[in-house]
């Protein structure tokens, strides 16, 4: 009863309407047509179980990313894969780290096995490495950090993440948990899967919710050392997801166009978003940098970000209000099509107009 159950973004507003969700990070282009079309020719194969080792996936997988099809676990989303590695690696009287305004997730894996959340300082809502290492204790026996972060957008480079795995003992697994790495642009690569790659305490996650469009069909993955990857197999659901998903998260891989013109448009909005907020800075808005597929958008002023998010609801868009995240003066905002990142924008004016 100590866990704070995962609490869904809102699709609905509280009269029933449905309205415009910027609440779950989803893509506004919907699925690629090559996903759609191959989830349906499963419809023919209803009775039957899904490969219990997702063989085609897997190979799908490794040969899309340049990694091994064995060193490759699957779950119900990159969520299973989470509660995979703390319950395959920790419990009670083990200790496990994330980072402040990480991804509530992690804070329910952890308890889930008995085992005890370290919280580590932020900087300036990102990632402080040094604030990880000195968390570390004798009992720490796994390290998430998510990159980029989620629900602040932030990124730790390549540099910042390979000391944190050199700061560690050899007998800590650092998680990095890369849903959001699609959107990043190809130089901010930030080394996890060359960590995972070739070292032993390195697993890197996935996800197909995101950038492909699939979050329906819960398909997730991750890529570790062999020795990580068979004993997370021995404690793995035997079957994650339907031979639909499987299906369409292959096609999704084969769609680039759909996933270039996803990650481009998610820059040319996120960037606008931000630099409409700067403008509200006199009001007390401001944006978290971000490299994901949302921004954080704080409120520091008069305008409060609970008010904020009621007038939002009101126009009809749903967005991320985060006090039981320690956010409760934050909102985090999907990027969603043209027309409603100027809706939300419209809405937000004219609050800061207001208190003004």
């Amino acid at each position: 009863m100590g866990i704070a159950p995962y609490v869904p973004g809102r699709a609905t507003a509280d009269d029933g309407r449905r309205i415009v969700k910027l609440s779950s990070n989803e893509n506004p282009f919907g699925t690629s047509p090559a996903a759609r079309d191959a989830y349906r020719s499963a419809a023919d194969h209803l009775e039957r179980y899904p490969d219990a080792a997702a063989a085609d996936l897997r190979a799908a997988i490794a040969a899309h990313y340049g990694i091994e099809a064995e060193r490759i676990v699957y779950g119900t989303g990159s969520d299973e894969v989470l509660h995979l590695a703390a319950g395959t690696f920790a419990g009670v009287g083990d200790e496990i780290i994330y980072v402040r305004y990480g991804f509530a997730v992690y804070d329910i894996a952890t308890r889930r096995v008995g085992a005890t959340p370290v919280v580590a300082d932020d900087r300036d809502y990102a990632t402080d490495v040094d604030a990880i290492l000195a968390a570390v204790t004798p009992r720490t026996r796994v390290v998430f950090v998510a990159n980029p972060n989620n629900p602040t957008g932030t990124y730790t480079d390549r540099g910042e993440i390979a000391r944190l795995h050199a700061g560690l003992p050899r007998d800590v697994l650092l998680v990095l948990d890369q849903a959001y790495t699609e959107y990043l642009d190809a130089d901010d690569d930030d080394g996890g899967l060359d960590l995972a790659r070739t070292q032993p305490n390195v697993l890197v996650t996935r996800t197909f919710s995101k950038i492909f469009g699939l979050a329906s069909e819960r398909v997730g993955w991750g890529y570790g050392a062999p020795a990580l990857i068979d004993a997370m197999h021995r404690i793995r659901a035997p079957f994650a997801f339907g031979i639909g998903a499987g299906l369409a998260a292959i096609a999704a891989l084969g769609d680039d166009d759909f996933v270039e013109q996803s990650r481009d448009h998610n820059r040319k909005w996120r960037d606008w978003f931000a630099a409409e907020i700067a403008q509200l800075g006199n009001a007390g808005l401001r944006v978290v940098p971000s490299k994901a597929n949302f921004s954080l958008v704080l409120f520091e002023g008069e305008v409060t970000a609970e008010s904020a998010y009621q007038a939002l609801m009101a126009a009809g868009y749903a967005t991320r209000w985060l006090p039981n995240q320690g956010l409760p003066h934050a909102l985090r905002i999907t990027i969603g099509a043209e027309a409603d990142m100027r809706g939300v924008v419209a809405v937000l004016r004219d609050l800061a107009g207001a208190a003004i």
